[in-house]
Order: structure tokens, then sequence, then C-alpha cells
């Protein structure tokens, strides 16, 4: 059995399905929702994460083509949050909500796949009933009300532009009206002759360019709730309700009572709603997998959430407080009000009830002794020992691999990244006498390959897996990692209409030389006898201002609250008054820096470093290559830590840049130079992650290293600051916890 032992409640006890690696799982997914067909039921898969999911979807797209596959992302915004999900995120969880519905009334029966994520999964989702009245349609022929259309694409989040290029976005035009429908993938144009729908075409929304006919569309809503009358008085009921009395100028409660949206709103999306449903209600009776660790997941983003909610709840308080003491209500407006995580979030007790019937699947064999499902595959061979000598060779061991394989009555199949490394791994197999390579696009090709050929085709599959009936070897088994590398990013003025599509009329921009003007439209200007399309910018008193769309690096998007904001005028001497005050603040702030580094030159410091030996074995654990950017900024650090005077370091990077490396190294140095290591992170998910991530890269180093924050017993917690405070515990791990009034150190040497 799978345990998953949550604070509060009883552990979570699901079945174990075994013998499941990459691969293996979609056949599985496939077959199994082959057999829960004529009950007319779903299978749910809950993923990882949503790399899982695009994994998993081409996978089902080349093992199961006949498998029909929805998939519902999780929102790509952090839980409460101040910005709102994207919109195509939004468009394709309302498509595939509305599809589930669709789903259970089609008479046609074949096999039928949602696959979502852990982080989709627990968040509550819009009622059933609620999505299911909100449509629209429209077939050629047919009578249409542009009054009611409108109406419906305004309330149901659609936002009216004159230029349709992004999902969500409509404009009447006379008798065309442009949309761009949630769960399309491009937009549309209704042709109308008075009431009646002429014609229905998908146009290109770069060149506005028609293109394909339809006879007709379906409208769904572009976001998650409604700004209708209803909707509107329940949240307004419901924030009073949660929050008490609510101050003249909260901005959040000020849109929605106006009707328009707000930046965010999302995080209070149940306010919209009397209840909120789950995904599993939209996929009754369903067959539940999870991913291998998918439910210890849902534990650790279960903490994560609650983090983010006590943050800021503190947060909140401590605003409160300062609005009291100055009693003039002026904070109010930047106050964020949190819901409680079960408005949003399914917890422990609910989860535990939707999964009972649930099977996690695992790529390991079953333990001794232990019964259990076991589908028969493993990881496939990786080549990694062959590649390792000096004159291995890897296609003359391929070659014995495959006989081996077709001999043992398995299907053999080798998988390329793309086209084109297909084409070259075929080149270098032929060249090593590897005959009777067939290409296959997909399943229903497999099925005509003979039993002594080997089967090549195009899947992003990380490593092989072996089945009872299937030998598959990814190109990354057989010739070792790829090294991607990532072209610099260029902003060309032929891609102008991408990046002006991203301003809507009416915006403020910042133009380099002349300040913070509106955006009207985008124009074309004749100038000498020249074309030429132009940005035009309004500024103070009705001034214009048009910019060449060559010349769009002189104009920023304004970043802050537009509401109060005033334009420049044209020519005026506001806007320079302005620059000169800010570039002499940054003078004054240069000066202040320079003396602080000019005082940190004077002062001493120890110099840590080890010896080149040590340091070297200690990297050879990290699995990867270093990047260029990473190996700069170790190296910049271990530098500093190295030099005779007190170092300071700021490493900027992405989720997934490589960060936690950098630290890993400093902290090493550090720790084997005799002195004490505090790392402080914003959150106890982060805490608890990084301590097992270095009690992982320090085992067997003598170097004893605790964690500290309030999901840490008392116990374990006196034990790390008794430890501090000796010099016991060389690394400590902790949130703000270690900077209290009662944690001491015995010789600190790098935070």
């Amino acid at each position: 059995m799978h345990n998953l032992a949550s604070d509060n409640d009883k552990p979570i006890n699901t079945k174990i399905i075994f013998g499941v690696p990459e691969g293996e799982d979609a056949r599985l997914l496939a077959r199994r929702a082959r057999e829960i067909m004529p009950d007319d039921r779903v299978l749910v898969h809950v993923a990882l994460d949503d790399a899982r999911i695009a994994v998993l979807e081409d996978l089902l797209a080349f093992f199961a083509p006949d498998v029909q596959v929805l998939t519902l992302p999780a929102w790509d915004c952090l839980p409460y949050d101040r910005v709102s999900p994207h919109g195509d995120i939004v468009a394709a969880r309302v498509a595939t909500l509305t599809k589930l519905m669709a789903w259970e009334h089609e008479k046609e029966r074949y096999p039928r796949i949602l696959i979502t994520s852990v982080n989709a999964a627990l968040q509550r989702v819009m009622p059933r009933e609620t999505l299911r009245e909100a449509s629209f349609s429209a077939s050629v022929g047919a009578q249409i009300n542009l009054d009611h259309m409108n109406l419906f694409l305004t309330q149901n989040g659609y936002v009216r532009n004159d230029t349709v290029r992004e999902t969500g976005d409509y404009a009447i035009r006379g008798g065309i009206v442009d949309i761009f429908p949630a769960g399309y993938e491009k937009p549309v144009r209704l042709d109308l002759f008075g009431d009646e729908v002429e014609t229905i075409k998908t146009f290109d929304p770069l060149t506005q360019r028609t293109e394909n006919t339809l006879k007709s569309i379906s409208l769904q809503p572009a976001t998650e709730f409604f700004l209708n009358d209803d909707s509107i008085s329940r949240f307004r009921s419901g924030y009073r309700e949660a929050f008490g009395v609510v101050q003249k100028n909260d901005p959040l409660y000020e849109a929605v009572t106006e009707g328009r949206r707000y930046n965010g709103m999302e995080h209070w999306l149940s306010l919209f709603y009397e209840r909120m449903d789950t995904i599993f209600d939209y996929a009754s009776d369903a067959a539940i997998l999870f991913d291998h660790h998918a439910l210890d997941s849902y534990n650790e983003r279960l903490v994560q959430i609650r983090d983010f909610y006590d943050a800021r709840v503190t947060l909140e308080k401590s605003a409160m407080e300062r609005e009291k003491k100055q009693g003039k209500g002026t904070l109010s407006g930047t106050v964020y009000h949190p819901l409680p995580v079960y408005t949003m979030y399914i917890e422990e007790e609910e989860w535990g009830t939707l999964v009972e019937n649930a099977h996690s699947l695992s790529p390991f064999k079953p333990p001794e002794g232990v019964h259990a499902p076991d589908e028969g595959a493993k990881k496939g061979r990786d080549f990694v020992d062959i590649r390792s000598l000096p004159d291995g060779d890897v296609f003359a061991e391929l070659k014995l691999h495959m006989t081996a394989q077709i001999a043992a009555k398995k299907q053999a199949v080798v998988a390329a990244y793309s086209d084109g490394s297909r084409t070259r791994l075929k080149g270098l197999m032929e060249s090593a006498g590897i005959k009777d390579i067939v290409d296959v696009n997909d399943a229903r090709d497999l099925k005509k390959v003979k039993p002594h050929q080997i089967a090549l085709c195009v899947l992003a599959l990380e490593h092989g897996f072996v089945a009872p009936d299937m030998a598959v070897l990814s190109e990354q088994d057989i010739l070792g990692d790829r090294l991607a590398r990532k072209a610099k990013k260029s902003r060309k003025a032929d891609n102008f209409l991408t990046e002006v599509s991203s301003l809507d009329e009416g915006d403020l921009v910042v133009h380099v030389d002349h300040g913070i003007g509106r955006f009207i439209a985008l124009e074309t200007v004749d100038a000498a006898g020249t074309q030429y399309d132009c940005l035009k910018i309004e500024y103070a008193g009705g001034d214009r201002l048009y910019v060449p769309v060559v010349n769009l690096d002189v104009l920023s998007r304004f970043g802050s609250d537009e509401g109060t904001t005033q334009l420049d005028k044209l020519g005026g001497a506001g806007w320079q008054a302005r620059k000169a005050k800010a570039k002499k603040n940054l003078m004054e702030i240069a000066d202040k820096l320079l003396g602080i580094a000019a005082s940190r030159q004077l002062k001493k410091a120890d110099q840590l470093q080890v010896s080149p030996e040590l340091y070297n074995e200690f990297c050879a654990r990290f699995p990867y290559a270093e990047t260029e950017d990473q190996e700069r900024s170790i190296n910049s650090v271990l530098e500093g830590l190295a030099g005779t005077y007190p170092m300071d370091h700021l490493v900027c990077g992405d989720v997934g840049f490589g960060k936690t490396e950098v630290a890993l190294r400093a902290a090493y140095v550090a720790a084997m130079s005799g002195v004490q290591v505090a790392i402080a992170v914003p959150t106890t998910l982060l805490a608890r992650q990084h301590y097992n991530n270095f009690q992982k890269r320090f085992a067997g180093m003598g170097i004893q290293i605790e964690q500290l924050s309030r999901m840490v017993s008392a116990k374990d917690a006196d034990r790390a600051k008794k430890g501090m405070a000796d010099g016991s515990v060389q690394i400590v791990i902790g949130t703000h916890a270690i900077f209290s009034k009662n944690v001491r150190f015995h010789n600190l040497g790098l935070l």
C-alpha cells in the first residue's frame, strides 16, 4: 500500500500498479480507457506537473491515436497571487470542462482520457450547472441578435478591441463580427446580412486574412467567472461577510461593483458562486490513476498553499494595524484579504474521499513478498557503459541488443527526438550494419511492421522501456544527453505586429524622451512619399506623437497603477525634471553603494577555500553539466569567498536555472573551511526541499545539517539551536526563524 500521511487526518491509501515506467504508462492508460469504455466511463490521470501532461499527451498520440485525450492545466500563477492566470490557460481550462460535460451526452462511445496535474486537480473549479447555461452558438443561415451576442461576450470574459489577435478578444464592425473563442486555435469571422449569418470563416490573427470556412461555432466563456448582476451581488455580499466593512478605496471591490475586470481577481473565484465543484464532479464515476509520487506532491502542494495563505494573513494584520495607527484609511486599498484555503482548494479529508479508489503507478518491481498488480515493464537499456569506454562501439552493442529483443519476440522500437535526428540516427544505424529499419508515425504504423524489422519513430521519450511485448530505446539511451543551445533573443522590427498586439487602446506607455503618454492606435502615415506604420501616442492637452514601429525600442509599457497617473505634456519640462531628479537619486544611491563597497574592502575576512581534490569530488555528485552562466556565477562566488574582505553576491535566475547548485558549492567551501553556514528561505516548503537536497549532496562528509522552521518539532528545533550555538551544526536551513532573538551562532561565516 502507498501511504500519504497528512498532519491532521488518517493516511490516504491507494493501490499501486508496479512495473510502469515512462512510455509504458501511456500504453497502460490507453488499455484502461478501452476497458472502461463499455461502461461510458472516463479515465482521469493525475500527472506530477504540467511537463508530465505534455509528455503523456505526446505518448498517447503515438501509442493510442484512437483515444480521445483532454488536458486540464493548472493556473500559471502562485496561490494567493496579485496577478491573474494567463488568458490562454484559462480558456483551455474552460474548454476542457465544457468538453467533459459534452462527453456525457454523446451517443458514440470511444476511449476517453482526461490528463491533469496535481496542482490543477486540487483546485476547485466553477460549478457544472453554471457552465452548462453559459453558451452561445451561431451557424450559417441562422438568425442572431447582435445585442444579445454582445452582452454574452461582455459578461463571459471577452474583451472588445479594434483588432482581434488573442484568445478572448472580439470586435464588431457593422455586419462583421470577429471573435477569438475559448478553445479555438484561430479566431473566427462572422459575416452578417442583417441578422442572418452568411459565412463563418477562420482567419490569421497577424494578417487578418480569412482562411477556412466553418458551418457553425459554439462560444464558451473566456474566463472562469462571470460579471453579471447575480455574480456581482453574490461577490459583494460574500466579500463583506468574509472581511467585514469594506473601505472606500478597495480597488478589487470597486472593480467588481462596477462590472470591471481586475488583475488577480481569480483568486477570489469562490465568491462569485454559491458553491464550487471539483474536476472529479465533471468526470463522475471516473477511474483515477496517479503518477509515481503524485500523491506525495499533493501533500507538498497543500503545505505550500497554506504557507502562502499564512503569509497573506500576516501581511493583512500588519497593514491593518498600520492603518489604525495612521487613522486615515490610506492603506486599505493595498491590503490583500485572502480567502481561507478550503474555499479554493481541496483539503485532506475531502481529497481522501475523492481518490479513495485510485491507483498509483510505479516504475519499479513490487517488493519481495508483496502481491500487487505488475505490468512487467522496466526501464530500457542505457548504453552509458559502452559510451564510457575509450574504444566502445555503441552501435555494435545496439545491434546485438536489438537482435536479442527480436529473438525474445518483442517489437523493437527506436525513438528519436525530431525528424532530423531520426534521419541522422537511421544513417548511423545502417552504417553499423543494422538493417530492416522502418519509419513509423504512430501505433497504426507499428502494426504493419514485421517481427524482424526495427521501427524508427519520432517520440520525445527521455529513456526507453522494456515491456513483455515491446522494447523501446530512446536516442538519449544510445547517444547520451543532448546539449540544448538556446538562441539569443533579439527584438526585431519585422516582428512588430506581435509586439504591438500586446498593447490595447488606452494603455499607458513611456517614451524615453517625452515621458508618459497614452497609446491610441496603430496608423499608417505618409511622409516624404513613403508610408510608415506608426504608433499614435496621445499626451496632455491632446498633443499627438507618431512613433514608427522600427523605433519601438524607445517605448516601454507603464508598469504602475494607471488609475491616478497623469499624462506628460509633449515638449514640457516635467518629464525632463523627473528624469533629472531620478538620475540625481541614482547618483546618491550609487555614492552610498560605493561607500559600502569601499568600507568592505578595508575590512578583513577569513579566506574560505578548500583543496581542488576535495572540491572536485563534491562537484562530481552534481548529475548535470553546468551551463556557462551557472559556471560563471559559481566561479565568481568562490573567488569572493577566497578573498580577504567580506563579500556580497546577488545571483539571479529563473526557476530551474541552477541557483541552488551555486549555494550548495558555496556552502561546501564555507563548511569545509570551518565556519557555519545559514541558508534563509521564504517558505517552510522550500526549507524542507533544500534540507533534503543538502542532506543528499553532503551524505557521508561528516557535516551536520539541521532545519529550522515552524514545521520542525520543538525538540528538533531545540537540538538545532544548541548545535548552532556550540558549533556542532555546520549548516542550518530555515525560514525567518533563524533570525529569532534566541538563535546564536558559534562562528557564522556565510549567510
